[in-house]
C-alpha cells in the first residue's frame, strides 16, 4: 500500500461524529447531486459520501475503492441502511474500471491528494462521465490541522484550480470550512 493511501484499519476514524458535524455529507450531497444522478463515488472507503448519494439518487451509485476491506465495509453498512442501488468496483483512481460516459457525477472526497499521477486520475473521471457531466472534487487545504494527511501531500484550493484548468477542466472553487474545500469541475472538450 502507498504510504500516501489512508490505512483501512483506521476506517472508525472516517465515520466520527466530529467528522460529520465539519463536513454535513448529507447537506453536501442535497446541495450538489440531483435524483436522477447516476454517480461515481472514487475512493469510496467505507461510505462517509456513499451512502448519502446512494438514498439521494434513484440511480446507480458506483462505489469504487482500491481496498477491498473498505468495500466490505461499506457493503454491510449498505445493508444495514436498505441501500441496494449501490454497486461495488475495485479500482485504482488512474485506471477506472468502469465504462466510458456512464456517470452524470464523479465525487471524489479526499483522494486526489493519495494518488501518484493526479493528471491520470482527471482523465479517467473525464472518460467515466458523461458530456455535460461534473466532476466534484473534496480536498483538504493547504494549512496545519489536527486531522488530515500531513501538510505536504496536501494540496491548495489555488492549486488545485490550476491544475484542473491545465487538464481541461473549469473549475469553481467552494469553501467547506476552514480545512476543507470542493470543487466542481466540468471538462472543456
Amino acid at each position: 500500500m502507498s504510504e500516501k493511501r489512508f490505512n483501512p484499519d483506521k476506517a472508525e476514524l472516517l465515520l466520527s461524529d466530529d467528522r460529520k458535524e465539519r463536513l454535513r455529507p448529507d447537506h453536501f450531497v442535497d446541495m450538489h447531486f440531483q435524483q436522477e444522478d447516476a454517480i461515481a463515488d472514487v475512493g469510496a472507503g467505507n461510505g462517509f459520501f456513499t451512502l448519502p448519494l446512494a438514498k439521494k439518487t434513484n440511480n446507480t451509485v458506483y462505489a469504487v475503492d482500491i481496498a477491498q476491506q473498505m468495500l466490505d465495509m461499506l457493503k454491510e453498512r449498505a445493508g444495514q441502511e436498505g441501500c441496494s442501488n449501490i454497486q461495488y468496483v475495485i479500482s485504482d483512481l488512474e485506471n477506472i474500471r468502469l465504462e466510458q460516459n456512464l456517470v452524470n457525477k464523479v465525487l471524489a472526497a479526499f483522494v486526489i491528494h493519495e494518488v501518484e499521477s493526479i493528471a491520470q486520475a482527471l482523465a479517467e473521471m473525464k472518460r467515466i462521465v458523461k458530456p455535460g457531466g461534473e466532476i466534484v472534487l473534496i480536498e483538504w487545504e493547504a494549512v496545519e490541522t489536527e486531522a488530515g494527511p500531513p501538510l505536504h501531500e496536501r494540496i491548495s484550493s489555488a492549486k488545485m484550480k490550476e491544475i484542473l484548468q491545465e487538464n481541461n477542466f473549469d473549475a469553481e472553487i467552494i469553501q467547506i470550512n476552514e480545512e476543507n474545500y470542493a470543487v466542481k469541475a466540468r471538462p472543456l472538450s
